[in-house]
């Protein structure tokens, strides 16, 4: 478990919020600006909920972390443990309908709405590096990894690792062909010969 505190934590989540989809600095999230995020985003609400059923889990405070876990499931329709190890950062567009169990997630991961990360067929979950993207209704099951950087486009179903700074879309996920550069054709010189 990372040794960053609740409110560091946290304030990487809200630093998220300063451009919506960007990864904002968290010393930029002054107490006055926390509470004007809090006020606008329903997602910001329901980590500040998750950080400390996070903390609670930490320092062994009984009951708590499951009565907040079933508060975020009732009241903001989030499925995610305290117990889970997921660094700062975390932005969940859409907190409705995602059920998030990960054995480890890195900083700064995106989150858009309906995703399911979980087991597959045996009880071990994904690791996920930094900066992970996963689009809208993506699935990631199973005892795999996602690199640092990639992507996983909407509705897509990752059952196999994928590597860092990649791009998987479809059922199963495949990477996205990358595309090459045509060379330019080399200019045509032409030959001049001296006649003497």
């Amino acid at each position: 478990m990372s040794k960053k505190s609740f409110f560091h934590l946290f304030k990487m989540d809200a630093a998220r919020w300063l451009v919506p989809e960007q990864i904002g600095n968290p010393d930029d999230v002054t107490p006055i600006r926390l509470v004007k995020l809090l006020l606008h985003h329903m997602p910001l609400r329901a980590m500040m909920w998750f950080r400390l059923a996070q903390w609670c889990h930490r320092n062994r405070v009984p009951f708590l972390p499951g009565s907040i876990q079933r508060r975020l499931l009732l009241r903001y329709g989030l499925e995610l443990a305290p117990g889970d190890e997921i660094g700062g950062g975390l932005y969940i567009a859409h907190p409705v309908g995602c059920v998030i169990r990960p054995r480890k997630m890195g900083e700064n991961c995106s989150i858009i709405a309906a995703v399911t990360i979980g087991m597959r067929n045996e009880w071990r979950f994904p690791v996920f590096g930094d900066r992970v993207f996963l689009g809208a209704g993506a699935r990631v099951l199973g005892n795999i990894e996602l690199g640092d950087d990639s992507a996983v486009g909407a509705n897509a179903v990752v059952v196999k690792d994928v590597p860092a700074g990649t791009t998987v879309v479809g059922i199963p996920a495949r990477p996205l062909a990358k595309r090459t550069l045509q060379p330019e054709p080399a200019p045509q010189v032409t030959a001049v010969h001296n006649h003497h």
